[in-house]
């Protein structure tokens, strides 16, 4: 019977051929449809690395159910020939090309190129960053952006990616995020105005500067709510945290975040590293002094050496809250009193993205990360001489109190005539002790403009805001004042949308 089968068959080539063609095309679409999968980024969580998640779920989410951090399951670095390619393209090209394979098939690249000029064609340097010389430095001058700090570097692509996103939704988002005082303005200038979501941002009452206040509360879109906290930045990211984490809630409002946990951040952020390297570096590997306090924008740096660029050491700048320093330095993560400093940004003590690097040192042991995350929840939490051998490879760090960093502001006025902003101080600053001036890049994360009283201190003048923004001083401010208590907050949230 087989015989007689393959014998009709024989008989009829027309059949064969048919049947050959469909075999060969289930074949390749197979194999196409394999290697389109292999080729899309995967996330897991640091807490559950069992899970794997989309570029939209990380980027919807912004944190994972277990109360974890997105990373991506494997990155897969530059090699010498890429980078060389890399190096010779404008700000807006390079953004595309390291940022496109994180974002899997959320958009085509063609896409992607488009929402990266249009985010970055309203700032006032024309590309996007600017770099410039102090003494021994190079500053990389991070501000330029429409709320003068580099928060809007990530921001602003990140608002084009939401509207793009809810061009196909079905239900509205709203996303709540805490501010030390820049990523809160830098939030709502991405996101105002725009149709189906809603941006409520949470900062400490009376514990950030006017100027960095104003730019979050002059303004008069229906789909912005500033809610001031009494408290600290601390205990407005703890309210968003633990919104997220109660998932009734967060699922009930389509919750989503934009404060620097979130990995669509991370990723944008990573850029201005490769083009700092690119547009200085004389082949030998650099070193970059990030002030920090939340410690995003130094990770970008971090993913930014695991991509393969030439990273010599990350220098973690701090000021007297100084929980990395006493980390990366000593082992000692235990937190203390959160004190006011002429450095708002960085008056933090927990430094969330800190997660991420302990995620790598624990060798992406997911257990190990969810342990160690319950003993730093319970303030009992010390890195062993194995990890913090494993973090000085590549972090380093150094802190300034105030005085130092008014004396910082001084010096380099009086030297170079030009005025930094105090967390830039803490930057030069740090890498001053640390005896690494040499190829050593400086991050200038804010316009001194929005710190004007630690400039005063400093040189007895003030900078003023550049002519576009001087309107948020005759603005009305709009915002409400609430304790620092979870379930007012999430009423809050319920009876706005």
């Amino acid at each position: 019977k087989v015989k007689t089968s393959w014998s009709q068959y024989f008989q009829q080539p027309f059949k064969i051929c048919t049947y050959l063609v469909f075999i060969s095309c289930f074949y390749i679409f197979n194999i196409f449809i394999f290697q389109k999968k292999k080729l899309l980024m995967e996330y897991i969580s640091t807490r559950n690395n069992s899970d794997h998640f989309s570029f939209k779920n990380v980027f919807l989410k912004g944190l994972a159910d277990d109360g974890g951090l997105f990373v991506p399951k494997s990155i897969k670095p530059f090699s010498k020939e890429e980078l060389i390619k890399l190096s010779s393209l404008k700000y807006n090209e390079l953004a595309a090309e390291i940022i496109f394979p994180f974002i899997g098939n959320f958009m085509t690249k063609k896409e992607l190129s488009s929402l990266i000029s249009k985010s970055y064609s309203h700032f006032r340097c024309e590309d996007v960053v600017k770099i410039s010389d102090l003494g021994k430095f190079k500053i990389l001058e991070l501000f330029h952006g429409p709320t003068l700090a580099f928060k809007d570097i990530a921001m602003q692509l990140i608002g084009n990616f939401y509207q793009y996103h809810l061009e196909s939704a079905e239900k509205k988002i709203n996303i709540i995020v805490a501010t030390s005082g820049d990523t809160g303005a830098a939030a709502i200038d991405a996101l105002k105005g725009k149709s189906n979501l809603n941006v409520f941002v949470l900062h400490p009452h009376n514990k950030i500067s006017p100027v960095q206040r104003r730019l979050m509360t002059i303004h008069e879109e229906r789909n912005v709510f500033n809610i001031a906290i009494e408290g600290n930045f601390d205990d407005c990211q703890n309210l968003v945290k633990a919104m997220f984490n109660d998932q009734n809630f967060s699922n009930k409002i389509n919750m989503s975040g934009v404060n620097s946990i979130n990995w669509a951040r991370i990723i944008a952020q990573a850029v201005y590293y490769f083009y700092a390297y690119f547009k200085t570096g004389n082949g030998q590997p650099l070193s970059f002094s990030v002030p920090t306090g939340n410690f995003g924008d130094i990770y970008a740096g971090y993913l930014a050496k695991k991509l393969g660029l030439p990273v010599d050491k990350l220098i973690v700048a701090t000021n007297k809250n100084d929980i990395l320093h006493r980390a990366i330095s000593g082992g000692d993560y235990t937190q203390k009193k959160v004190e006011e400093t002429n450095t708002p940004s960085m008056d933090i003590q927990i430094a969330s993205n800190f997660e991420r690097l302990l995620y790598d040192v624990k060798d992406c042991n997911s257990e190990f990360t969810k342990d160690v995350m319950s003993k730093i929840k319970n303030n009992e939490y010390k890195i062993d001489n194995n990890d913090l051998e494993k973090i000085k490879r590549n972090f380093i760090s150094e802190m300034l109190d105030e005085n130092e960093t008014v004396e910082m502001i001084k010096d380099i006025h009086e030297k170079y005539r030009i005025v930094v902003d105090p967390h830039t101080a803490v930057g030069i600053g740090a890498a001053k002790k640390l005896e690494l001036e040499k190829n050593c890049v400086v991050l200038s994360t804010a316009h001194p403009c929005k710190f004007p009283k630690a400039i005063e201190d400093a040189i007895s003048k003030t900078e003023k805001l550049p002519e576009s923004l001087r309107y948020v001083y005759d603005r009305e401010e709009k915002f409400d004042v609430l304790s620092n208590d979870l379930e007012k907050v999430k009423n809050y949230v319920i009876n706005s949308i």
